[in-house]
């Protein structure tokens, strides 16, 4: 940690992310159910049950964009860190960072959002807190969620079981989230129909485990973008991820955006989309699992875990070359989530 102030980079998921989370907050809070880094947490209870909790914050501006709202992503994206973990997301809490100032009946539709989102996903708020800052101490309002779920017998995810030979699977497009957010901001007069992609995966997941019950490890594919978690899994399992360039779901608009601001879609976060990792002879149904469902119409197999080069990440591109998928440096688009 070279660092001697926190920057906008540290909060993108990338390279200055893991940094800060290494020599900060894992140097102070070290234990054995933190080191993993996932999502969440998986708990034993006594009894012999799991639990896994999880915990994240939404500061994302616009306060709403197209296709969602600072309400929803709060909620789904609690969910979705519960689901990657295997279990099922039963129960969140939610805490108001709210500014002076901040209009009542904003906060109405904020909530009704996150009241509709948890209701659709099958979840119950059943705790939180409410603060109040200073006019200028807060950009109007912050959410924070804390997310619990029970994974059910039987059921094992880590980056420890994945194997050279296992099969990557993406659930579906890149990008959506990130370019609606980007765009809805208005600062670069540029105007596309893309609509952020913000979705409680649950079920999804529910489908693709049973299909494929040789599943190894799940991230959602939000921060630092698809590159950037198959990067997090190399590290993590020591192997390498090899990735096929023309089977990556990016939608033309979404890919047009990009091109216009010199971004790389595998870098840009979505909120209802993720990775998978399953073993080969599982591939084929939970791809058909994940695309019988309507969000993961657009599931593709998009690359396989490889021995070499370990802990790196690969793109074999449609011409037949490859080039290295980095982790993500910087932070081309802040407060998305």
């Amino acid at each position: 940690m070279l660092d001697d102030h926190v920057t906008l980079a540290h909060g993108a998921g990338g390279k200055a992310s893991a940094a800060l989370v290494d020599a900060v907050f894992v140097e102070a809070f070290r234990n054995p159910l933190l080191e993993p880094l996932g999502d969440g947490a998986a708990v034993a209870l006594p009894g012999g049950d799991r639990m896994v909790m999880s915990t994240d914050s939404f500061v994302v501006s616009p306060r709403r964009f197209p296709g969602g709202s600072i309400g929803e992503l709060a909620v789904n994206g609690t969910c979705n860190d519960v689901a990657m973990a295997g279990a099922v997301p039963s129960w969140i809490s939610a805490a108001f960072v709210l500014e002076e100032g901040f209009p009542i009946s904003e906060l109405r539709t904020i909530v009704a959002d996150m009241a509709a989102a948890a209701a659709a996903a099958g979840v119950q708020v059943v705790t939180g807190d409410t603060k109040v800052v200073p006019k200028g101490a807060a950009d109007g309002l912050f959410v924070t969620t804390t997310g619990v779920g029970i994974i059910p017998d039987g059921r094992a995810l880590s980056a420890s079981s994945v194997r050279a030979g296992d099969k990557v699977l993406l659930s579906g497009s890149m990008g959506d989230h990130g370019m609606a957010v980007m765009l809805a901001r208005g600062d670069l007069a540029i105007e596309a129909d893309i609509a952020s992609d913000t979705a409680c995966v649950s079920p999804l997941v529910e489908l693709l485990l049973a299909a494929a019950p040789s599943t190894r490890w799940l991230r959602d594919a939000t921060r630092g973008g698809v590159g950037t978690v198959c990067n997090e899994l190399a590290q993590a399992c020591g192997l390498g991820v090899l990735l096929f360039e023309e089977r990556l779901p990016v939608r033309p608009m979404v890919t047009g955006a990009c091109e216009l601001l010199g971004i790389d879609p595998l870098y840009v976060a979505n909120e209802g989309k993720f990775v998978a990792v399953v073993a080969p002879q599982d591939a084929e149904a939970g791809l058909a699992a994940l695309r019988s469902h309507p969000l993961g119409a657009e599931a593709a197999e998009v690359g396989q875990v490889v021995a070499e080069p370990a802990e790196s990440v690969v793109l074999r591109t449609g011409f037949g070359g490859t080039r290295i998928v980095d982790m993500l440096v910087g932070d081309p688009l802040p407060r998305i989530c």
